[in-house]
């Protein structure tokens, strides 16, 4: 970025609590122009894409570009705009704002806009020799082309798009510094782009978009044809110099470093630098009005997002993330901290639409897709390159499957996670072994006890919060080794917590509190080795978190993994079998880590990293267990935050901090939302804490967990991966599943309804590391001609293709309606009645009373006839 600003808001007292939408390049359009007589002569012509690929340019209406499958030509699976133009770029000034792991992107100015663009060549390249005579005399730096290693992948012939973007008109900024290190023409800008498609499999193309820098003087009376001129005088100086040049492949890529200061509110970035490049590129396509678009990661407001800008950024989901009126308090008093509807732990620059299209982008870019326009797409990255792929398949489930074939799918889970409830709790080993008899009593089956406060537990101003220095508080979890043995030899394994952070365990001031069971202090050991991120100073970043300050592990530093992994090794020494791997989304964007990387790119890549670590001693432990030992004795854990790839490194995932409350954007209902949509971009395993997490307690604001919610909730949670409890951020101001012997019996009867399909999710768990397929399913991925299935959101769900739920998600209601899609040759059987439901395409109210959510089973499938069996056998009949 050539010019950066970042404030940060952490500490600010009193905030806006309606922030306006942030400010961001326009839809950015322009002009196509054919710059060869090749393409204007002819009215179509088709180029080869490795061999099951093909793009056909069409020079009609101004011409335009479609990329399909050989066996398929008419089905495009991206076109562009005919006589508009597909590539464009853009010089822009940019400010982040930061406060507590949210973050805001904005562009304060547009400097330049190059919107028009010209195709002046269109090349089939059959071997590696002829690339580089390919890319045109024009090259920057010298140098032009795919990475080496992107060529060797690739099946021949690749194909290379060659020509212009231009600006016609541009005026000199006024009172900038940018101004004196550009010198714009009146009328006209221009730069050379590169467009490369290739095949990457049999069902994907890969496409890169290469810039060369702005070409700030050149006379207004040039006009695009007169470029054409000036390029063919030069042809063979510029085939010279390529000989010369020898094998060169390499885009020279700007590194976006920011220098800053520590001073609150206001921090300004670096310069722009004298050789200018643009911070923006643009790529254009057509879409259709009746289109809709699914996937972007883990969402929780929307399904299909046509018709929204939807930004790729890990961050916070924010409190409230619209519902009021705890949207308005979380941002008065913390700088934008509520959130909004496209906030969230897990986005993917990924999507697939009901047109059986899908594209996903590689790299860490900060990435907006822009899908207000009925009749376009407009993808704008943070950066002066795209790269990215396009997925061939004829349904929902070919287009993850071949998705989540290139990102990684998640690996089998051991069946002890999934065979009975995961019992959040904390208050340490008396109260365990209290609740302990009272779920036996109440004959309640148990998968682990989840102890979060295994560390301690330390009082802020939000509620309860942990000590964050991983080691057991041995006052607090007396007999530590011999609870987890008494446990284990019934059975029930123990999960703790941890994240990549660490907080100070002693200070000197008398304002902060200290840990008093700590035996070791992993901030100053962290510290003394080097391995946290550091500030511009060089010293570790106090990352402003909740309540307190912490210090965050330097993942890119190589040291940092195995001194991690000792933690683990520590905790699995005691007999600890799995563990919440929280946080990893708020890396700060202004921190200077070890590999010298951008920040800004790095944040979205952390949470990777940050599964990676957590997979891999995983992984290794199994290895090393493998023998001798019990199978099922494998370790799991489960994280939030996450980005593209994460599906490959992570196990499980649960959907964060959500609202104890009914509301859409963050409560009950935006965690089947969440639930879905990241089924939609390859998070498989997913689940949300029964109940909710975030209860508030204010004067005139208050959020506390009713008996109603959280056993309505108990109920959708039921039919998920995993069946887990939490007691959230204030524990006595909430209804838990030990309150009463209502709230017991509820959470014994939907604890035996979740083990009474085992034997399927085991089924579809498997069929997750196989083909990347989600255990619980919006219905589209089944029924994507059903124009009713689109309109669904936190409705109803799928549990893999034969179990239809229909749950309870508003206060006081016993009944809900029920869809019964269109495509399906047998009825739909509702659990309780038994009644057959036939009609397809229609709608039905089904009585709901608690304890009898709308369930239903395919009428005669094996899998429907062995749960309603499991059922009687389990007297929930």
């Amino acid at each position: 970025m050539s010019s950066l600003k970042i404030t940060k808001k952490h500490h600010r007292r009193f905030n806006n609590p309606f922030p306006s939408a942030p400010k961001s390049l326009p839809f950015v359009q322009g002009t196509l122009f054919s710059e060869s007589l090749t393409l204007t002569t002819h009215q179509s012509q088709i180029f080869p894409i490795g061999k099951d690929f093909q793009l056909t340019w069409q020079s009609r209406n101004g011409g335009f570009l479609s990329v399909s499958h050989r066996l398929q030509p008419n089905k495009f699976l991206w076109s562009t705009i005919p006589g508009q133009a597909f590539v464009s770029a853009a010089l822009a000034e940019t400010e982040i704002q930061e406060s507590r792991g949210s973050f805001v992107v904005k562009d304060r100015e547009v400097r330049l806009v190059c919107d028009h663009q010209t195709v002046e060549d269109i090349r089939v390249i059959d071997h590696l020799d002829s690339l580089l005579d390919a890319t045109g005399p024009d090259v920057p730096s010298g140098c032009a082309g795919f990475d080496q290693n992107d060529v060797k992948k690739s099946e021949f012939p690749l194909l290379i798009i060659s020509g212009r973007i231009f600006s016609k008109k541009k005026k000199r900024p006024q009172d900038s510094s940018l101004s004196k290190n550009m010198t714009l023409a009146r009328d006209f800008t221009c730069a050379r782009y590169w467009v490369f498609f290739d095949q990457k499999s049999s069902n994907q193309v890969g496409f890169q978009v290469r810039l060369g820098k702005p070409n700030f003087g050149l006379s207004e009376t040039i006009s695009p044809v007169g470029l054409r001129r000036r390029r063919v005088m030069r042809l063979k100086l510029g085939q010279l110099r390529k000989k010369k040049l020898g094998w060169c492949w390499f885009f020279p890529r700007q590194r976006n470093y920011v220098a800053v200061s520590s001073a609150e509110d206001e921090i300004v970035g670096m310069k722009p630098q004298e050789s200018t490049e643009f911070n923006r590129i643009c790529l254009t396509y057509s879409s259709e009005k009746s289109e809709k678009f699914y996937g972007f990661g883990e969402q929780f407001s929307h399904m299909n997002f046509k018709g929204r800008r939807v930004p790729i950024f890990v961050q916070e989901q924010g409190i409230g993330r619209g519902d009021q009126p705890i949207t308005f308090a979380a941002n008065l008093v913390s700088h934008r901290a509520g959130g909004d509807w496209s906030t969230t732990y897990a986005p993917s620059p990924f999507y697939m639409t009901s047109k059986m299209r899908s594209l996903y982008l590689e790299g860490y870019n900060y990435s907006i897709f822009d899908l207000t326009r009925p009749d376009r797409v407009q993808i704008q990255i943070h950066d002066n390159s795209i790269q990215g792929s396009l997925v061939h398949g004829n349904s929902p489930t070919e287009l993850l499957e071949h998705f989540t074939g290139t990102i990684g799918r998640p690996p089998v889970l051991p069946e002890w996670i999934t065979s009975g409830a995961v019992v959040g709790m904390q208050g340490g080993t008396d109260m365990v072994r209290h609740v302990w008899d009272e779920l036996r009593a109440y004959d309640v089956p148990i998968s682990a006890f989840w102890l979060q406060d295994w560390v301690g537990q330390r009082e802020t101003f939000i509620g309860s919060q942990l000590w964050w220095n991983w080691e057991v508080d041995s006052t607090r979890y007396w007999g530590w080794q011999q609870l987890i043995k008494d446990l284990d030899a019934q059975h029930i394994r123990v999960m703790t917590y941890c994240n990549p952070c660490l907080a100070p365990v002693f200070n000197p001031s008398p304002s902060t509190d200290e840990n008093p069971n700590r035996r070791k202090n992993m901030f100053e050991e962290a510290k003394r080795l080097g391995i946290l991120v550091r500030d511009k100073n060089g010293e570790p970043y106090m990352v402003p978190n909740t309540a307190f300050d912490v210090g965050m592990l330097d993942l890119t530093h190589p040291d940092t993994e195995s001194w991690f992994k000792q933690i683990l090794q520590d905790m699995v020494d005691d007999g600890i079998r799995g563990w919440m791997a929280d946080f990893g989304e708020g890396l700060p964007v202004d921190a200077k880590l070890y590999s010298g990387e951008d920040p800004i790119v790095a944040h979205n890549r952390y949470p990777e990293l940050w599964a990676k670590i957590n997979r891999q001693f995983a992984d290794e432990w199994k290895s090393k267990h493998e023998e001798g030992e019990d199978p099922e004795d494998a370790l799991v854990f489960f994280m939030r935050a996450g980005f593209r790839d994460s599906p490959k490194w992570g196990m499980l995932f649960w959907e964060g901090d959500q609202m104890v409350s009914w509301q859409v954007n963050d409560g009950i209902k935006s965690s089947v939302v969440g639930l879905l949509s990241g089924g939609l971009s390859g998070y498989a395993f997913n689940h949300s804490d029964i109940g909710g997490y975030c209860a508030v307690t204010l004067p005139l604001i208050r959020y506390q967990r009713s008996e109603e919610l959280l056993l309505r909730w108990m109920e959708v949670n039921a039919f998920t991966t995993v069946f887990r409890t939490h007691e959230g951020n204030k524990p006595s101001g909430n209804s838990q599943f030990y309150s009463n012997h209502k709230t017991f019996s509820h959470f014994a009867r939907f604890a035996k309804i979740y083990s009474a399909w085992k034997f399927y999710r085991i089924q579809l768990i498997k069929e997750a590391a196989q083909k990347g397929l989600p255990v619980c399913r919006h219905l589209f991925l089944h029924y994507p001609e059903d124009d009713n299935v689109h309109k669904l959101t936190y409705q109803q769900f799928l549990v893999g293709t034969e179990i239809l739920v229909v749950p309870v998600l508003d206060k006081g209601k016993n009944n809900v309606k029920a869809y019964f899609p269109v495509g399906e040759s047998c009825p739909w059987q509702h659990i309780w009645s038994g009644k057959l439901y036939t009609n397809q395409g229609s709608e039905a109210w089904v009585e709901s009373p608690i304890g009898q959510p709308a369930v239903f089973v395919k009428a005669g499938s094996l899998v429907g006839e062995t749960f309603l069996k499991n059922l009687r056998d389990l007297n929930i009949f």
